[in-house]
């Protein structure tokens, strides 16, 4: 009998690592049971990394969600894991250190027995307050190392990283290779070397097949010492998922190891579930290119978990730059060109801002910064002309210090925005909010939830769970899939068809009392599908008949008078400068500052704070 192997089964980052949504509760819980008489797995991940906030989209309480998720399988015995983010908690910003404690309090009394607790930078100083919260908290913690391939992240790194998170408490290691770019030699040397130093330590490895590694890095971390091995299944394995259960179970039979059977009766039910919950709702959120293994990734080394969310970005991207290219007279892009153009970027722009782990919510950062390069050059302007503030923190140091060194370019245009490097300890920047959260929900009548969970979902998620306390979140869901199932029906364009609305007018300059507006035409039968009654139009200042008198959106996106409640509004009346940030866009996940190109008094605010803006679309009026 060969050395046992246990297998995981990551159901959980299956489908973000396909796309955007989360199957709801009622689809959860009655996969479990299938997913139990598969008999094959010691672990299954339940919940973390985006999933409470994505429940939270869809207006479902991911609490709720939780709870029945994680149960069947506690009943079992078969212990259920969560992925956190350190400093992130379970989002995509810095959390303070109150919300952090209570999340793994929490989350053990919810049922979940495991924290996979990663730092997007590998930064241990953020992780030892995961770890310390996770044990105190009843759950095992785990440290995550964030695999990437560069000249700063060698093997050696790794097996003294590990030694870091040991030394800081961690209590199992995972090898967290969320884009598949470790090369699979490379995978087993840092297994090795870990197990040699830590004999006892429990060891998983964690890979999305992306580009095509992830299934000979599982064999050469077997071999090499890991004791667990994560896979998902069909219909959500390989492309941007992760190696499907069937390959790696015979692979490593047949390499002599042991492993439990795989009930293919409940397999198939498994699978069978699963194609129904993308049949009926989710599959229209999952682009077809994520079902593939992608060679292109090795270079840029994004992640699988992102690539999901990237496609789906990325056509509204594309509709944006080919808008200004054809308002520009200039040829437009297909996805596949504005793609390459952005891996090809990233492998520009990485180093220069430190060589960041591809990792949420860095990946991001880095993918979101190479974009705006890749936008701005096509409108003939500089790199780093537009950078979000969130990738700002990231430089600075307000997430840790960076694996590698900034570029001088980077260096020299903080200097000139006055922007000061943080070399304290991050976490000193995010002071404690559950007692303001606790008098908000007072104020509201809001319940603060068993265990106070309700409470802990609202400090983690501020904006998400007010969307769904109000319905306006389901109420988008249901509009936003209503409306790619209609266009999912609706009858393909002819060329000739869209050659002829190309040479229609897609918008008029009206003068009304000296003052020029920009109206916009839509015509019935276009490529949406839907017709729009030209009467009900909405005229809108155009900036480009008042030069100089409008700021305009730097892109599409939802827009903020203010980034959080310590800041104060633009109020009409009030005198802005060159350079002043005057509002915000949230767009990709981050935040990105709207300035002033020019001087001026605010004489009109054209949009309310949480509207949805369009690139190039006047904001506020200066006199």
């Amino acid at each position: 009998m060969g050395k046992e192997i246990k297998l995981a089964l990551v159901y959980r980052d299956m489908w973000q690592a396909s796309g955007k949504y989360m199957p709801n509760i009622d689809e959860l819980v009655s996969v479990a049971d299938p997913i139990i008489a598969m008999g094959c797995f010691d672990r299954v991940e339940t919940n973390g990394g985006g999933f409470e906030q994505i429940n939270l989209l869809k207006g479902e309480n991911p609490n709720k969600s939780v709870r029945a998720w994680t149960d069947p399988f506690n009943k079992v015995g078969i212990q259920t894991h969560m992925l956190e983010r350190g400093l992130n908690g379970i989002r995509m910003s810095p959390v303070s250190k109150d919300v952090r404690k209570l999340m793994f309090a929490l989350k053990k009394k919810q049922g979940t027995d495991i924290s996979r607790s990663f730092d997007g930078l590998n930064n241990p100083q953020n992780l030892e307050l995961s770890f310390q919260y996770a044990k105190e908290g009843g759950m095992i913690a785990q440290g995550a190392l964030s695999i990437t391939h560069s000249p700063v992240h060698t093997i050696e790194y790794y097996i003294k990283l590990a030694d870091q998170y040991i030394e800081r408490g961690a209590e199992e290691i995972c090898i967290k290779d969320m884009a598949g770019v470790g090369r699979p030699v490379s995978i087993g040397k840092i297994v090795k070397g870990i197990r040699e130093r830590h004999p006892n330590i429990v060891i998983t490895y964690h890979g999305h097949s992306t580009t095509g590694f992830a299934i000979v890095s599982s064999l050469e971390a077997a071999r090499n010492g890991a004791n667990i091995i994560d896979v998902g299944m069909e219909p959500l394995s390989w492309g941007t998922g992760h190696c499907d259960l069937l390959s790696v179970h015979a692979m490593l039979k047949d390499a002599g190891f042991s492993l439990k059977d795989v009930n293919m009766d409940a397999y198939m039910e498994v699978r069978s579930q699963t194609q129904a919950i993308i049949d009926n709702s989710l599959g229209y959120y999952i682009n077809k290119q994520n079902r593939f293994l992608n060679s292109l990734l090795i270079g840029p080394g994004l992640p699988g978990g992102m690539m999901g969310s990237l496609m789906a970005d990325l056509e509204k991207n594309l509709k944006s730059v080919n808008k200004w290219l054809s308002k520009n007279n200039k040829p437009t892009l297909t996805q596949d060109e504005l793609l390459i153009k952005l891996f090809n970027e990233v492998e520009h722009t990485w180093p220069k801002v430190g060589y960041p782990p591809l990792v949420t919510p860095f990946s991001q950062y880095v993918k979101n910064l190479s974009l705006m390069n890749v936008i701005q050059v096509i409108k003939g302007k500089q790199r780093f002309s537009m950078i979000d503030e969130n990738t700002w923190g990231m430089m600075l140091g307000k997430s840790g210090q960076l694996p590698g060194q900034l570029d001088d370019e980077i260096i020299q245009l903080a200097k000139d925005q006055g922007r000061e490097f943080y070399t304290g300890n991050p976490q000193d920047l995010y002071p404690d909010v559950l007692e303001d959260f606790s008098a908000k929900m007072k104020e509201k009548g809001w319940d603060e939830g068993k265990d106070k969970e309700e409470l802990f979902e609202y400090a983690m998620h501020p904006q998400q769970y007010e969307d769904f306390k109000s319905g306006r979140a389901r109420e988008n869901y249901l509009k936003d899939l209503e409306g790619k199932k209609n266009a999912a029906k609706a009858p393909q364009v002819s060329q000739s068809s869209a050659a002829l609305n190309n040479l229609q007018p897609k918008s008029l300059i009206v003068e009304v009392n000296g003052e020029k507006f920009k109206v916009n035409i839509d015509y019935p039968n276009e490529s949406d599908g839907n017709a729009v009654d030209t009467n009900k139009s909405k005229a809108q200042p155009h900036a480009d008949s008042d030069s100089g008198k409008y700021i305009t959106s730097p892109l599409e996106g939802k827009f903020f008078l203010t980034k959080n409640s310590s800041e104060k509004a633009i109020v009409v009346g009030d005198e802005v400068k060159v350079g002043d940030t005057v509002a915000y866009v949230e767009s990709m996940k981050v935040i990105n500052a709207i300035t002033s190109s020019v001087a001026g008094t605010v004489q009109e605010i054209y949009v309310n704070h949480g509207d949805d803006i369009e690139e190039d679309s006047p904001l506020i009026k200066l006199s």
